[in-house]
């Protein structure tokens, strides 16, 4: 294009300073007036192909800063896909260290109920031999007999207690197993469902003495993703054994349930640990952020947190914490979570 506008102008040059040679001999007091005209003429077709010559060297210089655009572009969302699947792959095994650590838990608490039961077991087998051996021998006496009979009483209630407890921590390990696993929804009784995963926690803040008491009105169900709210109770209490309390120092959690109305439940999960700053407390959520980097801190915890309880429960959470007087953190969800179409496992990301 530009190069048929400046050859038509050639064109036209030439015919000016054909017309001035006649121009010059018709009218001579003319020609000063029109050589002016043509030289300004010329100039001006000189500017042009100057500044067709600069945009030409524009526009290259922007095509290649496009090109360059789009590579940084494609560089930087080829980055964004690693760092996604880099940071799934890392909730991916903060879940299952939590269900590892369930399972740990659980097997901690079945140990006593278990050990319990084999020694009343141990025991009565060895009052039935020595029963039994004396009756052989013909000197079993009522007295003896009597004794037996209570011990056997005695001991067979132990037995079936105990075996009853440690039946009743295997069901609800296989439930709240499966609804982490699966993430099933369901109606649940939200207090017992809290004491279940909190079994499963013992072990973690009995040896240093630490506490959780539980304030949840006994009638309470939900119809939602309990092994969700699973996942979150025990990421809040890791989360505050980690970072609330100093070592050796014992320290008392706290998880209140209310409703601040028929379709809404409310549940503080509260420490009377150190505390955060307001710096700390604006970033807790964010993912990879924690304050004790390389010391037990992954700082995926409270993200995920954050996650469960917006992406799936379609709730909020808030926190409120200052140094030295403790960490607050309240959920607000409903009692009935909202239909979906997304599934729960990619919510969860």
């Amino acid at each position: 294009m530009s190069f048929n506008l400046f050859a038509a102008e050639e064109e036209a040059l030439a015919k000016a300073r054909a017309l001035e040679t006649r121009l010059g001999a018709l009218a001579p007091d003319c020609l000063p007036e029109f050589r002016d005209l043509i030289a300004a003429f010329e100039l001006s077709t000189r500017e042009q192909q100057r500044l067709v010559r600069v945009s030409d060297r524009l526009q290259a210089q922007l095509s290649d800063a496009i090109h360059e655009l789009d590579r940084q572009r494609s560089e930087a969302e080829a980055a964004l896909d690693h760092l996604r699947e880099a940071q799934e792959a890392m909730v991916q095994s903060e879940k299952l260290a939590s269900l590892g650590a369930l399972v740990a838990g659980v097997a901690h608490e079945i140990n006593t109920p278990v050990g319990i039961a084999v020694s009343c077991a141990s025991h009565l087998a060895d009052a039935t031999q020595a029963m039994r051996r004396r009756a052989d021998g013909g000197t079993l006496g009522k007295a003896e007999f009597a004794r037996y009979l209570a011990t056997a009483v005695d001991t067979t209630d132990l037995i079936l207690g105990n075996c009853e407890r440690a039946s009743q921590l295997i069901a609800g390990f296989k439930q709240v197993a499966v609804d982490r696993a699966s993430a099933v929804r369901r109606t649940v009784n939200l207090a017992a469902y809290i004491q279940d995963t909190l079994v499963s926690l013992q072990p973690k803040f009995r040896p240093s003495g630490h506490a959780v008491a539980v304030y949840c009105p006994p009638d309470l169900e939900l119809d939602s993703y309990p092994g969700v709210l699973s996942q979150i109770l025990s990421n809040l209490v890791m989360n505050a054994l980690t970072h609330a309390f100093v070592d050796g120092q014992a320290g008392g959690m706290a998880i209140t349930v209310d409703c601040p109305d028929a379709d809404t439940v409310r549940m503080c999960f509260a420490d009377n640990g150190r505390g955060m700053s307001e710096e700390h407390s604006a970033r807790v959520f964010e993912p990879f952020f924690t304050t004790r980097r390389g010391r037990g801190g992954s700082g995926l915890g409270l993200h995920i947190v954050h996650n469960l309880v917006v992406g799936v429960l379609m709730g909020s959470i808030t926190v409120l914490s200052a140094p030295d007087l403790g960490t607050s953190f309240t959920l607000q969800f409903p009692r009935r979570t909202p239909d979906r179409d997304l599934p729960v496992e990619a919510v969860t990301m």
